[in-house]
């Protein structure tokens, strides 16, 4: 993917002159670039391995929430505080691991991210209580929100920016193998094993990817270009960092893109798709986690579509990012509209098959924002950008918990389905706004 000369030519803010990366493989500056080939997949394969686990600890909830509603003897709007304080802390911890990423390197960070989700799971696995079960999960959130900045860093470091596209949709696909394991084998394990044995394996798992990451994770080749400013200058006080990433027109319109594109198939998959497809929709547990593990490959295949296209052009990047919005909207309207709120499996298969397109579309922000800022802030910009996607889940998981409340009596068993119809509404809120946003900044960003 290349960048517009004429707007890679200048500098996009007020900032100093950038030293970004020639997609040619080349060198900018007299300085060596990334050499890609066998090392650079070795170094980002180990990367990737804590944002599969990462993926499993997040989306371990997604199939379990019936599970905590009975143990810990909560409803909906409990039970969605669960996901939206782990999504919450995740979202604020953005722009500082991007500052600690930028500071201290990606593998530092990776290791601490591995201790806290581990240490959040292995407590979330003993604990009885809503209170410190609730604690465990922003400890989890916290750990998650440090891997995929960090594994982007890597790619950065050791690719052509020619193939970043590309890594960044492998990457995005390498963490929908993590949540293909919680949908097949965890909603397996939970029911056969039960919930301390179940999440204490999950968090155990910690010791092996910490230990890969500790002896084997080299972040950058050697001779590639620094970190730091690579005319000299010394770095930026982190408020000035972040507001020169701030004021790229590039990494605004990445937040609103990633704001928009990932929030249904996010809130679908982390909590309320189990329970809508058992509770309206009158499937078993096992039919509803195969329609779940049907999202997975979705979003898996969509990934390497889009990494492809985007690999080869930059003027995909919108069109992929508008129709996601369109089709999803349009097939969430058939369905929510259906007579009594019992659309046909072909239908619910369909919007499922079209969330899956979600995450994959949302990856298009982060090359918006990688594009427009020199490398020693792309940690700081890509925080900024993923904080898009989490905080429109935590907008909708928050909204469709209240409604379902509301919308349901006391004293009923479950959620029916014209509840879950009207509480689904609710994702049209923040989808109009995120489109509204990204049509005014496209617009901005053409004029820059």
């Amino acid at each position: 993917m290349t960048v517009e000369p004429a707007r890679s030519a200048r500098p996009l803010s007020a900032s100093a002159p950038r030293a970004t990366a020639d997609r040619t493989g080349g060198s900018v500056n007299g300085l060596r670039q990334p050499p890609g080939g066998r090392a650079a997949w070795i170094a980002w394969s180990i990367g990737a391995s804590v944002y599969v686990l990462a993926v499993i600890h997040r989306t371990s909830l997604g199939v379990a929430g019936l599970d905590a509603a009975d143990r810990f003897g909560i409803g909906a709007s409990a039970l969605s505080t669960f996901s939206i304080l782990q999504v919450l802390v995740y979202a604020a911890m953005q722009i500082p691991v991007g500052v600690l990423v930028d500071r201290f390197g990606p593998r530092k960070v990776l290791l601490l991210g591995v201790l806290l989700l581990s240490t959040g799971q292995l407590a979330f696995a003993f604990s009885d209580a809503f209170g410190p079960a609730l604690a465990s999960r922003a400890v989890l959130g916290c750990g998650d929100a440090m891997t995929f900045i960090s594994v982007l860093r890597i790619a950065a470091r050791w690719f052509p920016a020619a193939k970043n596209p590309l890594v960044a949709q492998l990457t995005g696909l390498a963490g929908m193998s993590g949540n293909l394991v919680t949908t097949v084998v965890l909603a397996q394990a939970l029911h056969s094993e039960g919930w301390t044995p179940t999440f204490t394996a999950i968090a155990l798992l910690g010791i092996a990817v910490f230990a890969l990451v500790a002896l084997f994770l080299r972040e950058s080749p050697e001779g590639a270009a620094p970190a730091a400013p690579a005319d000299g200058r010394p770095r930026p006080a982190v408020g000035q960092q972040v507001r020169d990433a701030w004021q790229e027109p590039g990494t605004r319109l990445g937040l609103w893109i990633h704001f928009t594109t990932q929030f249904p198939g996010n809130a679908f998959g982390l909590l309320w798709g189990l329970p809508y497809l058992v509770q309206a929709q009158g499937m078993t547990r096992t039919e509803a986690g195969g329609l779940l593990t049907l999202l997975v490959l979705a979003n898996m295949s969509f990934g390497f579509l889009f990494g492809r296209l985007l690999s080869r052009t930059s003027r995909a990047r919108m069109p992929i990012v508008l129709t996601t919005i369109g089709v999803t909207s349009l097939l969430w309207a058939v369905t929510l509209a259906w007579p009594e709120g019992h659309p046909p499996l072909w239908l619910l298969v369909s919007i499922i098959l079209v969330m899956g397109s979600n995450g994959p579309a949302s990856l298009v922000g982060l090359d918006y924002a990688r594009a427009r800022n020199p490398v020693e802030r792309l940690g700081t910009a890509s925080g900024i950008v993923n904080m898009g996607g989490f905080i429109g889940t935590m907008i909708t998981l928050f909204g469709i918990g209240v409604l379902l409340d509301l919308l349901t009596p006391d004293g009923a068993g479950g959620y029916s389905a014209s509840a879950f119809r009207w509480a689904f509404c609710w994702q049209y809120v923040p989808m109009a706004v995120g489109t509204v946003m990204i049509l005014r900044l496209r617009r901005r960003l053409a004029a820059a």
